[in-house]
C-alpha cells in the first residue's frame, strides 16, 4: 500500500469513527422491534457497501502497478480488498443514501406482511 492508498484508509477510518450509528427510518417507526430494525439497517448497509465497491472497483482496475515490485497475482487480490474495505467504510460512514432508502423499503415490506 503506497502513501496515498494508506492516507485514503485514514480519512475513511476516521470519518466512519465520527459518522453516527442512526437509525433513521427505524427510529422514527412506532411499536418496531428494535432488533428487526437493527437488522434492516445492518443489511441495508451491507448491501450499500457492496453497491459502492462495484462502483469503485473499475475506477481501480485502470491503475497500472509499477516499479520493481508492482504487478502480479498478489496485488490483484490485494487491490480487490483494498478495494471491498472503501465500499465498505464509505457505506459505514454514510454512504450516498442508499442504505437509508433500502432500510425503508425493507420496513415497509416487514409491516405489509404483519
Amino acid at each position: 500500500m503506497n502513501a496515498a492508498d494508506t492516507l485514503m484508509t485514514s480519512r475513511l477510518a476516521a470519518s466512519a469513527a465520527a459518522a453516527p450509528g442512526s437509525m433513521t427510518m427505524g427510529a422514527a417507526r412506532d411499536g418496531a422491534d428494535p432488533t428487526l430494525v437493527a437488522k434492516a439497517r445492518e443489511a441495508a448497509v451491507d448491501f450499500e457497501a457492496v453497491f459502492l465497491t462495484q462502483m469503485l472497483k473499475p475506477m481501480f482496475d485502470e491503475i497500472d502497478a509499477d516499479g520493481p515490485f508492482g504487478g502480479g497475482q498478489a496485488e490483484a487480490i490485494n487491490r480487490d480488498m483494498l478495494v471491498d474495505e472503501y465500499g465498505q467504510m464509505l457505506a459505514r460512514s454514510g454512504g450516498v443514501g442508499l442504505a437509508d432508502k433500502i432500510m425503508s423499503e425493507i420496513l415497509k415490506m416487514q409491516e405489509s406482511q404483519q
